[in-house]
């Protein structure tokens, strides 16, 4: 199951430079992951500063 960015988001930018495999895009007003992309990896909440991320 691909992972999500809440509303939480601040659009800081940290999770998609810390995704392997560029699932993750500028979207407004919050980043979005293309679920088809993600490999479930969780290197992006990983490194989220704002717990934005989790599982979908």
């Amino acid at each position: 199951m691909a992972y999500v960015i809440s509303d939480e988001c601040t659009a800081c930018g940290v999770c998609q430079s810390s995704c392997p495999v560029e699932a993750i895009a500028e979207g407004d007003p919050k980043y979005i992951i293309d679920p088809d992309a993600c490999t479930d990896c969780g290197l992006c909440a990983e490194e989220c500063p704002f717990d934005a991320i989790s599982q979908g």
